[in-house]
């Protein structure tokens, strides 16, 4: 034996030793006493036991015989809380050696109850007797085992007893004896002797002293508390885990796994890792091999608060019987050790008073393993006989009282563990051979109440708490209560409880195991339908039962006993171990119910049916453990009397004989593998050397798009912009330009290839910028990464590439995301996969911390991710469309045919559905299963399957007898597979088989078994057996892969297949291995599933769910059939993703990275796709490649949105059906197909197979006008994964109500049901409710917020996730792209006719001489202008004479804008951040609003004549712009550079921008146009919107105008910027001139630029003759270049205002113009506020008061020149602006008014009408725009004949022209000589217009005149004034007013006619 610890004894720990050994060899008279130092090292440690009962922790019972001796189960120690105080005194550490009674003087009476003098000791004799006790001394009761109802009487010195807190007892004994009277026992083992104990044990006194004894009130001894051995001494546990040693023995140290003894009574101290202790009862396991080796140790789990860490001891032992006592099987457990931890499981069972039991099978090396499915089971060890007796398991449970009575909330004692006192429990020996001679390894659930020691053969019994939490519903909190609509009142009583389960077991079917779930159900029922339930009285309980047990035909026995569980457990399983004779009526169920008055109503069940009992204890077997033990039967060759079994046929013959000779009879000659039939044989060199015919239009089919992919892609964007959009500044989208992408898949070779395949067919990485055309084809798959042991280089390499590229957003996609949930604490290596690396990748701090990084997680389960702990956000969660939402499809459309639809399927009544059980076959299981009962089950089905599959050939070849053995299942499938291909016109077609054997063993058994059967029947060219590995690559021979070559027209040699899809029409059968389904999509061809092996071990929803979606696909939406019932009409549920494979001979275009596909984002998405194509028998289908194993789709059901999906350039897309043929071969997908691999078998060719197939549609010969019907795949199953799919139609419940997965647990025993109808949102929020993250499950320690860059996306198995997310890819990248492009206006300014051209000198700058001799273009051309007057010239141009209706201004047109994209020059809303410009618009946390400083400015306008208070918000980093009084506060001017300053660097003119409503959209942060140079920029507001400007904005200059100008249009703020800037000017000149500088030096420019100038841009110039031919004509250039470019202009002073053109697309198309013009600028104008001193803007005005402002400044002789090789961009901004007011009445009287027409805008002076809320200057504008027709009907559509305008222009409709005249002295206006006028409009005229200047102009007779005032007065003063009334005739009702009220101001005009 291993020592671990050797010299670290502790001295005091040694003498107590010998001290024993020593005692023991004096007492002992016939034995060597025990080694001293096997004593000492093999002693186990006692565990302690007990905890506070409220919180869920593992509470240990571990019993320690009385001798305490062999107590060690596999290595692990059992102890009962009773006898948790042997570690007390120092009895505790009496050698564990039998103890060997001294015999009995001769004499002495030695009569149980008495004591050797003869005298009674029984308190129910004496108990009325005087009893004489000596001070000091207690009367206390002891209890022998041999009269167990009697307590005999003793007196013991209350020295050696503890006190009421189970301290200060002095360790030995001192007693007397109150029958005889003798005094002074000084050993408690000679006063045991004494009074006639007959211990077995070595004798303690914590043992046999139960009870104080007291007097009643009768003076009568009765029974009293019990005493309180060390209850509530305190037991600490240290928490860290020391590192222990492989070699150590066994050792399970009280460091390591928390047991420390530090009472103060105790004489050595173990808290420094005392040697551990193991009896020799290890031998017993072990076969005697070295424990060193074998023996590993348990690791402590860090503990939690409120979670206390302890060993936990698996419970079911299962250790063989002493008849398998081979040396050769004695060998360490193959089971993870870690069945000993204490994962979260613990919370679900061990509550109130619940020890998780000992017993423990963890014995293997290593550290824990993890995944425990609810309890701990162990392996099957061993025991060889040894004389050593045997160790006791003894799980115990809740202490008596009602279970369901609500526990006191303590508060947890960190590290601190109270046991509670339980009473006395008796020990049950385990018969030996149990198993062997009953055939059963009997399961006992845990009820309520207390288990019994077990001894013995412990081996051969098995418990489990599957039940357990059930009956601790009381233990659920108030909140979940008042969920449930509950309250504590209606829980349930013990005895309701038995009666429920009682009822429950005697229902079940024979074939069906009990569910925890469904269990729980039943009692959630009884609570709310009957609270409390009825009391039921211990009396009425046992008749009760009896009557409930007797429904169930003798399949559930009720035992009754008195004293305790135990008494019934031990008669149930003698009776079970007397063999054969009983075994007849054995029932399934055996309640125990002990109903004793002390420990009130306890049970148990013991499960006794074979087929019961053994699916409880391997569904207790997680995945990998029980494929452990499966490897560990086969390495062993514990299978071989199974495997003999099957050598011979079920005939009888030897198998391999049999075949042998019918090789020899086929000589050389095959099966003919196709064209032929079965019986047609021919020589194998021409077998092998066959080839089909090659398909002929052969065309390859384009990855697609499909409509719910395409909404699923949008779901996943919408979501990512919402998270941009949270204000948690989680993600910005704004500053990325790229995206880039790494999907993780779990590690399957097949699953990689398949995903690059999708991502290469997809053209997704072309689309995306990452890759070209060429490269993309090759580099597919270094974008996918499995995650193995190589994951860590490509993740670190991924990780350094997202740090260095801050602007690329990176997705991290974890597709399969339920597959690895292990945490990475607890990964390991367990049946060859290395687990918890999706944990540690996915969720490792750099990807948690990456700003620029999104991680998809995507599953077709997501509930293993929805936990409480999840760190998923639940509305970062994107499910699938259900089917209903996508709307009806015709017959052949597909529709996605899930596992609910297979459940479905079971209604429709056909003669063969497609989820079936093969009865037959579990008939032959069930056999087999009771004749080994020492093997797993699925050993035994995979050997029978392996067997039938075998015989299957056979009789469809060589031996046509057999055919009755085989299951009708199996020989169908066979005959089918070996048939299709022989069928006309398949061309040797056939389908796939999909057997699914999780065990890699047993999987590569049957490959090799059936490949060697198939050899020898000359069956090996018609059909191939793959092994489906996720550790491998697909491996086929020469002659299938030939095969798949010539049906896809492939002439690559090279070219093989790499995923499942490839073998698309190969008949194979492909054995699918592996723990779990990866995710590998199957072809079309896939037609039957064989799942017979999955059975009652895959007892959780992910584990049963995903090996049935193998079979999930897309099925021709026909075929999916309503139930019998008509009343669900189940086509609607169909209505899946819509597909068809219509379209026969449609040939369209791939998206493999072509021009077209960069340009619009994908064609796939543009609705250019291709279809499958009919072959020359029918439609075939092919190996496609969407995604998923979706199919594609005739395109006119694409629906219409997936083609505009990210483009604006659809249109221009070339439609090029060429480039699908020359795609290379690895971009084509193969098309194949079999005659039926979408239809059932035909009947007519395979009349045997129609037994079982579903009615069949016969092939149609020649070009089929229909594709052939895709039907579902058939499943076969076994019976318990049957029954839990046809759940919802069976009796039991659906798989839906299971468990999720084995990691998880649920919060609470009580819940309510989920069906399969919950789906998406409202199952994930049901989950997260009501389950919990266990400690090996990733999520377990997540951190409370989940994070918010992370997404799940879920949808069924084979839906086409992958497809969805690589457009969620694609449409990203548009959208990154889009948030950096920019709706321009894109309009062609309004040519003039003949543009004459002047050939300037010097094109750079402007010469003023030549600028002068440029006529002035009055004509507005902007095309923002195109709905204006035209401004009369000599040469007008040619207009679109269209009439325009008078309501065509409700709805303006829509402008032209052109996308374009932002250049790094462009000007920015709020939205936009980057590390450059953060400073320039954000305020730094430090600042706050209150660093702004407020300044009023006053100043006198002589327009306004009265004093102006504006005033300035300055931020402190801006005051170095103005001049401030010397106290510093007092505003004096703005600062103002030289004319004469050169500075590289300096921008001189301030930047005002006037901005409404635009304080999020204006384009106001122009740092980058600047190119971060140093500027004056200041905001024009409204005082109304200051405070939300100065939010967005808060290092701006704002300059707030005053109230008055609230609703004031555009004209009052550039009124205001310029009265401003003079006044400012003269200021400056002032303060400069005191320094000794001219006033003309002072810098008299001030920029006044739009809110919606983006973009700037130089174009070539005339000059510039080398204007490549297709390069852009004009480059992007900084708003810098343009002004100090405008500003270095020569003479600039002489100029009144510069500016630029405005963009068009069409500018690069024109010839090159002049490079300077004079003519109207607007938008972006550079304007010298000294020469337009007395020019100003019309501060009335909402719309052309350029137009306006600009006519007056050309007439007054000052020089406007425009910049034309500089353009402009606007960006179209469709919020805010100066827009429209919504002109509403001032007096609402109706809910909903109609519309207010323009014409209703004015009306008759004093009318009625009514008035609207609307400035009257706004309602007069809006008036002459829409009605002018009918003020000057002359001038309508008559350009020669203008309508004069004095002094202003105003738009009077685009039918009208203008002639504007300048009423000024010295003005130039428009030679008018012989100009007829049409109309006279006189607005606001002022005193420089006189009737005289009238007089000069000449009027069409009927010309009409309007002359518009502020009020009536004055309109009838400028009537005389200008003497009207000579040349116009005025009529009283011509008079109007605008429709406002008084106290609003209307303006008045009036009307007259030229006589």
């Amino acid at each position: 034996m291993g020592n671990s610890y050797a010299g670290q004894l502790k001295s005091a720990r040694f003498e107590e030793a010998l001290h024993n050994s020593i005692e023991a060899s004096l007492r002992s008279s016939n034995g060597d006493p025990q080694p001293i130092f096997t004593q000492l090292y093999l002693e186990p440690e006692q565990y302690p036991g007990n905890m506070e009962d409220t919180k869920p922790k593992a509470e240990l019972a571990l019993h320690g015989g009385d001798p305490p001796g062999p107590e060690l189960v596999n290595g692990h120690t059992s102890n009962d809380l009773d006898e948790l105080e042997e570690e007390d005194d120092s009895d505790a550490s009496s050698p564990p050696l039998p103890y060997l009674q001294a015999p009995v003087p001769d004499g002495c009476c030695t009569l149980d109850g008495f004591c050797q003098a003869g005298k009674d000791l029984r308190l129910v004799s004496i108990a009325t007797e005087s009893i004489d006790v000596p001070a000091g001394f207690e009367l206390v009761g002891a209890k022998s085992p041999s009269v167990p109802e009697h307590i005999l009487v003793c007196a013991v010195d209350r020295r050696f007893l503890p006190d009421e807190n189970g301290k200060n007892a002095l360790l030995g004994f001192s007693g007397n004896c109150v029958g005889c009277g003798e005094k002074g026992f000084r050993y408690f083992t000679e006063f045991s002797n004494h009074i006639n104990l007959k211990l077995s044990t070595q004798p303690k006194k914590q043992k046999h002293l139960k009870y104080y004894l007291v007097k009643n009130s009768q003076g009568a001894l009765c029974k009293g508390p019990l005493i309180c051995w060390k209850d509530c001494k305190t037991r600490q546990f240290s928490s860290s885990a020391s590192t222990s040693k492989p070699s150590s023995s066994s050792s399970i140290s009280s460091k390591e796994n928390g047991g420390t003894n530090g009472h103060s009574s105790s004489p050595f101290s173990l808290l420094d890792s005392p040697p551990t202790r193991t009896t020799q009862a290890s031998s017993v396991f072990f076969g005697g091999q070295d424990l060193s080796r074998d023996c590993s140790f348990l690791k402590p789990l860090a503990s939690t608060p409120g979670t206390k860490t302890l060993p936990i001891v698996p419970t079911a032992l299962r250790v063989n019987g002493p008849a398998n006592s081979t040396g050769a099987e004695g060998r360490p457990a193959l089971l993870s050790p870690s069945q000993a931890s204490l994962g979260p499981q613990g919370q679900v069972y061990r509550s109130a008073d619940l020890v998780d039991s000992p017993a423990s099978s963890s014995m293997n090396s290593g550290p824990p393993k993890k995944r425990h499915r609810s309890w701990h089971p162990s392996t099957l060890v061993p025991v060889p006989p040894t004389a050593v007796p045997v160790p006791a398991i003894r799980p115990i449970v809740c202490s008596p009282g009602s279970v369901l009575a609500m526990p006191p909330a303590q508060p947890p004692v960190a590290g601190f563990v109270q046991p509670q006192p339980v009473s006395a429990g008796e020990t049950v020996i385990v018969p030996d051979n149990l198993l062997n001679t009953s055939g059963v390894r009997p399961v006992i659930l845990i009820g309520h109440g207390t288990l019994p020691y077990f001894y013995g053969n412990v081996g051969d019994i098995v418990v489990s708490p599957l039940l357990v939490s059930c009956y601790k519903s009381g233990q659920v909190t108030e909140k979940t209560l008042d969920n449930l609509s509950l309250s504590g009142s209606q829980l349930l009583s013990v005895e309701t409880m038995i009666l429920l389960t009682l009822q429950y077991l005697a229902r079940l079917g024979s074939d069906q195991i009990p569910l925890r779930e469904e269990f729980e159900q039943i009692v959630l029922k009884a609570m709310l339908c009957c609270p409390g339930g009825p009391a039921i009285s211990a009396s009425q309980l046992p008749w009760l039962a009896r009557l409930e047990a007797s429904v169930s035909g003798g399949g559930v026995q009720v035992l009754v006993t008195h004293n305790s569980l135990g008494e019934g457990i031990s008669e149930s399983l003698r009776s079970l171990g007397e063999g054969p004779p009983h075994q007849q009526c054995l029932p399934t169920y055996v309640v125990i119910i002990c109903a004793s008055k002390m420990s009130g109503t306890e049970f148990c069940v013991i499960v006794l049916g074979k087929y019961q009992a053994r699916a409880l204890s391997e569904g207790m077997l997680t995945t990998n453990e029980f494929l452990k033990e499966i490897s560990y039967e086969l390495i062993t060759g514990k299978v071989s009397i199974l495997a003999s079994h099957f050598k011979t046929t079920s005939l009888g013959d030897n198998l391999d004989k049999q075949l042998v000779r019918y090789q020899r009879r086929r000589k050389g000659q095959v099966i003919q593998p196709f064209q032929g039939d079965i019986t047609d044989h021919i020589h194998s060199q021409e077998a092998a050397s066959m080839a089909p015919p090659s398909e002929t239009e052969l065309l390859s089919e384009a990855f697609q798009i499909y409509p719910p992919q395409l909404s699923v892609a949008r779901s996943l964007l919408s979501q990512v912009c919402s998270i941009a959009d949270s204000g948690s500044q989680s993600l910005d989208l704004g500053r990325f330009c790229k995206v880039d992408f790494l999907v993780l898949v779990p590690p399957s070779h097949v699953l990689v290839h398949q995903t690059a395949q999708r991502i290469r067919q997809s053209g997704v990485l072309v689309d995306l910028g990452m890759e070209d055309a060429s490269s993309a084809l090759q580099k597919s798959d270094k974008y996918v990464v499995r995650l193995d042991g190589d994951v860590h280089v490509k993740m670190e390499a991924f990780m350094r590439k997202v740090k260095q590229n801050p602007y690329t957003l990176f997705v991290l996609i974890h597709d399969n995301s339920h597959v690895d949930l292990t945490s990475a604490l607890s990964g390991s290596v367990c049946h060859g996969e290395l687990q918890g690396l999706a944990d540690r990748v996915v969720n490792c701090q750099e990807v948690l911390e990456a700003m620029n990084l999104l991680v998809l997680q995507v599953s077709c389960f997501p509930f293993t991710l929805q936990t409480h702990q999840s760190r998923i956000s639940i509305h970062n969660e994107v499910h699938w469309p259900s089917n209903s939402s996508l709307g009806e499809q015709s017959a052949n459309h597909l529709a996605y045919f899930g596992l609910k639809d297979y459940s479905s399927s079971l209604q429709w009544g056909v003669a063969s559905p497609i989820l079936r059980c093969d009865d037959a076959f579990e008939k032959m299981v069930h056999t087999l299963l009771e004749r080994h009962p020492h093997l797993h089950s699925m050993v035994i089905r995979s050997y029978l399957l392996i067997q039938q599959y075998t015989e299957a050939m056979m009789a469809l070849t060589s031996s046509p007898s057999l055919r009755d053995h085989i299951t009708p299942e199996t020989l169908a499938m066979v005959e089918d597979l070996i048939s299709a291909p022989c069928r006309e016109g398949s061309q040797g077609r056939g389908h796939m088989l999909l057997v699914r054997v999780p065990s890699l063993q047993l999987a590569m058994l049957a490959q090799e078994r059936l490949e060697d059967v198939r050899d020898k029947l000359g069956l090996q060219f018609c059909f191939a057996v793959l092994l489906g590995s996720p550790a491998s690559e697909l491996n086929l021979p020469r002659n299938f892969i030939s095969r798949l070559r010539a049906w896809r027209g492939y002439d690559n040699e090279d070219w093989v297949p790499h995923t499942y899809e490839d073998l698309e029409g190969l008949p194979c059968i492909v054995i699918l291995t592996g723990k779990d389904p990866l995710g590998e999509t199957f072809p079309r061809s896939l037609k039957y599933s064989d799942l017979r092996l999955i059975d009652s071990s895959y007892l959780t929803r992910t584990a049963l769910e995903q090996e049935v979606g193998l079979a999930c696909t897309y099925v021709s939406a026909g075929v999916v059939q309503d139930p019998k019932k008509a009343a669900a009409p189940r086509e609607t549920e169909r209505g899946k993703a819509a597909r068809s494979n219509d379209g026969d001979e449609l040939e369209r275009p791939q998206s493999n990275g072509s021009d077209a596909t960069r340009a619009s984002g994908s064609l796939a998405e543009n609705g250019v796709s291709s279809s499958d194509v009919a072959d020359s028998s029918q439609k075939p289908s092919t190996s496609f490649c969407s995604p998923d194993g979706v199919t594609s789709r005739d395109e006119s059901t694409m629906i219409h949105g997936v083609k505009q999906e990210c483009d604006s350039f659809v249109s221009e897309l070339p439609s090029n059906p060429s480039k699908a043929s020359k795609a290379p071969p690895s971009l084509c997908s193969s098309s194949s197909s079999s005659s039926s691999s979408s239809s059932s078998s035909s009947s007519s060719s395979s009349p045997s197979s129609s037994s079982t197939q579903r009615p069949s549609q016969s092939t149609q010969c020649g070009r089929s006008a229909k594709p052939a019907r895709r039907s579902p795949r058939t499943v076969i199953l076994s019976r318990a994964a049957y029954n839990l799919l046809a759940g919802e139609s069976g009796s039991q419940l659906s798989s839906s109500s299971l468990l999720p997965h084995a990691d998880m647990a649920w919060s609470s025993p009580l819940r309510p049901l989920i069906t399969h109808d919950l789906q998406g949102a409202e199952q994930s929020a049901f989950y997260r409710q009501w389950t919990i993250a266990r400690q090996h499950h990733a999520d377990y320690e997540a951190p409370s917020a989940s994070h918010p860059r992370r997404l799940l996306l879920s949808g069924p198995p084979q839906v086409g996730k992958t497809g969805a997310y690589l457009q969620f890819l694609r449409i990203l990248f548009r959208m990154l792209i889009r948030l950096l492009e920019v709706d321009v206006y894109d309009e062609d300014e309004v040519e003039e006719e003949t543009p004459e051209f002047l050939a300037p000198v010097n094109t750079q700058w402007p010469d003023i001489e030549e600028i002068r001799k440029l006529p002035f273009d009055p004509f507005p051309r902007d095309p923002k202008f195109k709905k204006a007057s035209p401004v009369y010239t000599d040469k007008m141009p040619k207009f679109l004479k269209d009439p325009k209706q008078e309501g065509e201004y409700q709805t303006p047109a829509k402008r032209e804008t052109k996308s374009i994209r932002l250049s790094r020059f462009a000007a920015h809303n709020a939205f936009h951040h980057c590390e450059q410009c953060h400073h320039y618009c954000e305020a730094s946390p430090a600042t706050q609003l209150s660093e702004c400083t407020f300044h009023a400015f006053t100043f006198c306008s002589s327009m306004l004549g009265e004093e102006v208070q504006l005033h300035f918000i300055i931020p402190k980093a801006k005051e170095q712009h103005f001049i401030f009084s010397q106290q510093g506060s007092h505003l004096e001017s703005m600062r103002l550079p030289l004319v004469s300053t050169k500075d590289p660097d300096l921008l001189k003119s301030p930047i005002f921008t006037p901005t409404t409503g635009r304080q999020e959209h204006g384009l106001l942060n122009i740092f980058h146009a600047m190119e971060g140079a140093a500027h004056l920029h200041i905001l024009v507001v409204k005082q109304y919107e200051m405070p939300h400007y100065r939010k967005y904005w808060p290092n701006h200059i704002l300059l707030v105008l005053p109230a008055m100008f609230n609703s004031a249009g555009v004209g009052a703020t550039r009124f205001m910027i310029k009265e401003l800037s003079y006044h400012n000017l003269e200021l400056e000149r002032n303060r400069l001139e005191e320094q000794g500088i001219k006033r003309q030096d002072v810098w008299p420019f001030i920029v006044m630029m739009d809110d919606s100038c983006v973009l700037w841009n130089a174009h070539q110039q005339p000059d510039s003759s080398e204007t490549s031919e297709g390069g852009p004509a004009f480059t992007n250039v900084s708003l810098k270049t343009v002004l100090q470019h405008m500003e270095a202009t020569p003479k600039i002073s002489l100029y009144s205002m510069c500016g630029t053109r405005k963009w068009s697309s069409g500018l690069s198309r024109r010839p090159a113009g002049q490079p300077y013009s004079r003519c109207h600028l607007h938008d972006f104008v550079m304007l010298n506020v000294d020469l337009t001193q007395n020019v100003q803007y019309d501060l009335n005005r909402y719309s052309c008061e350029e137009v306006d402002f600009n006519l007056r400044a050309n007439s007054s002789g000052l020089l406007l020149c425009r910049f034309n090789f500089f353009s402009l961009m606007k960006k179209h901004i469709p919020v805010g602006g100066h827009k429209d007011f919504l002109v509403k009445p001032k007096l609402m009287e109706m809910e909903n008014p109609s519309p207010i027409s323009p014409s209703q805008y004015v009306c008759a002076p004093d009318s009625e009408q009514t008035l609207l809320a609307a400035p009257a200057q706004f309602l007069l504008e809006k008036f002459l725009q829409t009605c002018s027709q009918r003020l000057f009907p002359k001038a309508v559509r008559n350009r020669n004949n203008p309508v004069l305008s004095i002094d202003s222009y105003l738009d009077i409709g685009t039918e009208v022209s203008v002639c504007y005249i300048n009423s000024r002295p010295h003005s130039t206006n428009l030679d008018h000589q012989g100009l007829a006028f049409s109309g006279l409009l006189l607005y606001l005229c002022d005193s420089f217009v006189v009737s005289g200047l009238l007089k000069k102009f000449h009027f069409l007779k009927g010309a009409t005149l309007c002359v518009i005032c502020q009020d009536r007065s004055s309109l009838r003063q400028t009537i005389v004034r200008l003497e009207l009334e000579d040349e116009w005739q005025f009529r009283l009702r011509d008079e109007f007013q605008t429709a406002n009220c008084s106290e609003d101001r209307p303006l008045y005009f009036l009307t007259g006619r030229h006589v």
